[in-house]
Formats: C-alpha cells, sequence, structure tokens
C-alpha cells in the first residue's frame, strides 16, 4: 500500500521538477535548474498563441489511465478558453521523477509549476494573464504549495525576472474542486449522485478521497469529506465518503458508519475521489493487497485506528460485503466531465475576478 509519509515529502520537496531527462555536452557547466528552466521555457516559445496562459496543477501519477485523463482535461481546457494557453504542471517531485524514469508508462517529463511561471515571465514569452488552476480536490496541502509556488513567482523568488513585468501581470488562482463547503460540496454531491444514483439504489457507493495526516491538515480542509458524505446521504443513505490518510476516515470507520446505518450486507461499490485513478485507486481501493487472518478470522487494526496492506475491495470483501473486481469504479474525477466542469467553473470565476492579492494566500473559510 502506497502512503506517502510527512518526512519523506519533506526531503524530496526540494527536488520538485527535477526529472532524468538526459544532458548534452552543452550542458556540462549548467545547473540542473537551469537545464530543466531552458527545456521548459523553450516549449513554451514554441507553443505560444496568446498573450493568456492557465497553467493546470495536478499532484502527479504514472498511470497510463492517469496521463489520459489529464490529457482529455489539458484539450477541454482548450476548446473551453480558446484565448489561453493550456499547460500542465505536477507538483509532486516523485510522481515527477518517476514519469520521467518511464515507470508504468513510457516516459514523460512533467516539470514543477516553479519551471512553468518562470517560463511565462521570461523575455519572448511575458504573458499578460497567467490563471493557475488547481486540480486538488480539497484546499488541503497541496494546495497550500500551489499558492506559493505562485507567491514565489509574484516576488521573483530567483530574482531572475523583470520586477516591472511582475508588477503588471495579472495573476489568477482557480481553487480546488471543494473549496467552498457549501456551493462546491452540493454541487459535486448532486452531480455524483445524478451519475451513480441507480447503484446507490441497489448497495453502498463508498468513494475514497485521500486526505491529509492531522498534521498536515492545512486549513482543516479533510472537514470537505464529512461534509460531502452528508450532502450525498441527502440522496441516498448508501453513500460514504472516507479517506486513505485522514484521522477517523479510514475504510474501518466507513464500515462502522455503514454497520451503524443497518447496513451489514449487500454489495460495495467503490470509486476514487481523486482527480485521477493513479496508484492508490489501482492499489489502495482496488487491489489485491489483504492481511486478513485466517486462523483469527479477523483483520489487525493499528494504532491509528487502519488496517494496513489491505485494500478496499478485500476489506469489504472479508467483511461480508460483495466487493469484488466487477464493483470497482475505476474513474478519476477529472474522467467525468460534469465534474471537471465544476474545476472550470473555477477557473471562470478567477478570470472574471479580481487580479489576485498573493499577499494574502486565497484560502477557504
Amino acid at each position: 500500500m502506497m502512503k506517502i509519509k510527512s518526512f519523506f515529502l519533506a526531503i524530496v520537496a526540494v527536488m520538485a521538477g527535477i526529472t532524468f531527462t538526459a544532458c548534452s555536452d552543452d550542458d556540462d557547466n549548467k545547473s540542473n535548474y537551469e537545464i530543466y528552466q531552458e527545456a521548459v521555457t523553450n516549449k513554451v516559445k514554441a507553443q505560444k498563441k496568446n498573450n493568456k496562459a492557465i497553467l493546470l496543477v495536478a499532484f502527479g501519477s504514472t498511470w497510463d489511465q492517469a496521463y489520459q485523463a489529464f490529457d482529455t482535461t489539458v484539450d477541454a481546457y482548450k476548446q473551453q478558453f480558446p484565448g489561453y494557453d493550456v499547460f500542465l504542471s505536477f507538483s509532486s517531485a516523485i510522481c515527477i521523477n518517476r514519469a520521467a524514469a518511464g515507470e508504468n508508462v513510457a516516459p514523460r517529463n512533467f516539470y514543477a509549476p516553479n519551471y512553468w511561471l518562470n517560463a511565462f515571465g521570461a523575455d519572448g514569452v511575458k504573458y499578460d494573464e497567467i490563471v493557475v488552476q488547481s486540480l486538488q480536490v480539497i484546499p488541503g496541502e497541496e494546495y497550500t504549495r500551489v499558492i506559493n509556488y505562485i507567491k514565489d513567482f509574484a516576488n521573483n523568488y530567483n530574482a531572475d525576472l523583470d520586477d516591472e513585468y511582475l508588477a503588471n501581470v495579472k495573476l489568477k488562482l482557480g481553487v480546488p474542486l471543494l473549496q467552498d463547503a457549501n456551493d462546491d460540496v452540493t454541487a459535486v454531491a448532486k452531480e455524483l449522485n445524478a451519475l451513480y444514483k441507480e447503484k446507490a439504489a441497489n448497495g453502498v457507493v463508498a468513494f475514497m478521497g485521500h486526505g491529509n495526516p492531522d498534521s498536515y491538515d492545512t486549513y482543516k480542509a479533510n472537514i470537505r469529506y464529512t461534509q460531502l458524505e452528508t450532502a450525498l446521504q441527502k440522496y441516498s443513505k448508501n453513500y460514504f465518503v472516507g479517506t486513505v490518510d485522514m484521522m477517523d476516515n479510514f475504510k474501518t470507520n466507513v464500515l462502522e458508519r455503514m454497520q451503524k446505518a443497518g447496513i451489514k450486507s449487500g454489495t460495495v461499490y467503490c470509486h476514487p475521489l481523486m482527480s485521477i485513478d493513479g496508484d492508490h485507486g489501482h492499489n489502495d481501493m482496488a487491489g489485491d493487497d489483504d492481511a486478513w487472518d485466517e486462523t483469527k478470522k479477523s483483520f489487525e487494526v493499528n494504532d491509528e485506528g487502519e488496517v494496513e496492506d489491505t485494500s478496499w475491495k478485500m476489506f469489504f470483501s472479508h467483511n461480508g460485503y460483495t466487493c469484488d473486481n466487477s464493483t470497482m469504479i475505476e474513474k478519476g474525477l477529472l474522467e467525468l466531465p460534469t465534474i471537471r466542469a465544476i474545476w472550470m467553473n473555477h477557473t471562470k470565476e478567477a478570470i472574471a475576478g479580481e487580479p489576485l492579492d498573493y499577499y494574502h494566500s486565497k484560502n477557504p473559510e
């Protein structure tokens, strides 16, 4: 089961954007930063068609299904926003490096947001308007990183951009899917129910979000999962929302809520509540990892109340429910056009709004 621990994230975060791109002899005297910045700037210059740009920022992935979802999303943005050049960035150093190394799929270079933003402000480019759209689901830890990238760019962190340009460029920020506790949660619940109400009429539909550990629960964003479950249960008591990393909302807690509601058997459909169906969806949700103790007829629960090394599929199956490959709904939220449209509405709202006051983060209320 893949769960990135906090200390490991801290170590690799400084490596964001470093890939395994081959270097030529001309690159021998350049730093890695210079090599990667030059690669991104050249790509932006070659593709620049407009004076405005949208940068989509995702955590990242190394799964082909996720790449297809990202590519589809970029194409949808280009169609919806014809006056903007559209680019995609990963914020995860791990995903950037593994994608460049070709883990699971053919190698692809996804650079960190700072490289793209610096390219947007480079001589020969200098977009008049830059919109950064977070593809995060909740306004949590990863969204904080998106905001900090924008702040560093606006404050000329590397002192290599034109200060006069930075003083005049329009910077805008599109917020995560579940930014607003009322409007966004209500809208997402409505669209998910429209898609899965028939399944909810015949069994449990359990959504698996990521969540943040308590120490990284920025802006207390984990509450969005609880709020979404409440909103979904207005349509059907068979909807549940758990996570892989939120205390008191693991799959064990979802099971407790199901049984408390009197749902002790039947079909359980599992669906990733993440922008893409990547490692967590394929492994933590739909994988075959199974720590069931056949002798004791039970699982061992850790100190946090979670069962480790066991997928949602195997966990619910051992607990008496019909939960197998046929009940796994392996689609990321970006693969659902009506959900993707909510992100795009956030982009429209950002464009229509005032330029970002980057000294004060666009934080959730």
